[in-house]
């Protein structure tokens, strides 16, 4: 079996089974733990390269922890609303920085400044929008605060919104768990409820994808 192979069966695996490796976590590193949640959320939204890493479920799951006392409650949400906002921030300062050196020049192979030009507009008319939306969808997630920096939103608004963002997501997520994770049904079938919650959050994705091919399908020629 392949490095890959070992790789992406293990993630699928803690991905379903996040209860169980989060309590694994829990009882090896104890107040670690909350340093590890903060590393994971960091990186799932602050590098454009760790956008497969679990947000909406680990952040239900460490809910549904913190409403048996396994963890703090407020501590939890303190961490992951730290991590959410100073990733974010990071990815926006990076893609500010990078964004002028990709586009650089005027035609190439694979960029175009015309695009530069396009995002930045587009963030002008719909950016904070963007920006709240953005933290309920998978990957788009990740890569939204980047394209936020290559457009050059104005940073001050990036940044309002980018907590409120943040808020609203840990607010949902957490206090989701918190309230529901512990219900009976929902722990005897918890790696089915984290399977639903990244399939619901997809769905945004798997639109817009069908969407896009949808529109570049040729059409069809009259017989």
């Amino acid at each position: 079996m392949s490095f890959l192979e070992t790789f992406l069966i293990t993630f699928v695996d803690i991905v379903l089974h996040l209860d169980i490796h989060l309590q694994a976590v829990i009882d090896t590193y104890h107040l670690w733990t909350y340093a590890i949640l903060f590393l994971v959320i960091f990186c799932e939204t602050g590098l454009i390269f760790t956008p497969f890493l679990p947000g909406d479920s680990l952040l239900f799951t460490a809910g549904a922890f913190a409403a048996i006392d396994s963890l703090s409650l407020s501590l939890v949400f303190l961490v992951i609303f730290a991590a959410a906002v100073i990733g974010d921030l990071v990815n926006y300062n990076v893609g500010k920085r990078l964004g002028p050196r990709i586009f650089r020049k005027e035609k190439s192979l694979l960029f175009n400044k015309d695009y530069l030009v396009r995002t930045e507009t587009f963030y002008e008319k719909h950016g904070p929008k963007t920006i709240i939306a953005a933290r309920f969808i998978p990957i788009i997630r990740t890569f939204a605060p980047f394209v936020a920096g290559m457009g050059k939103m104005n940073p001050f608004t990036f940044a309002f919104y980018n907590i409120i963002g943040a808020l609203a997501w840990c607010g949902l997520f957490i206090w989701g768990g918190y309230l529901f994770g512990n219900i009976p049904l929902v722990k005897e079938h918890f790696n089915w409820v984290i399977i639903g919650i990244v399939v619901i959050s997809f769905l945004p994705v798997i639109k817009a994808v069908l969407h896009s091919w949808w529109k570049k399908r040729p059409p069809k020629q009259n017989e």
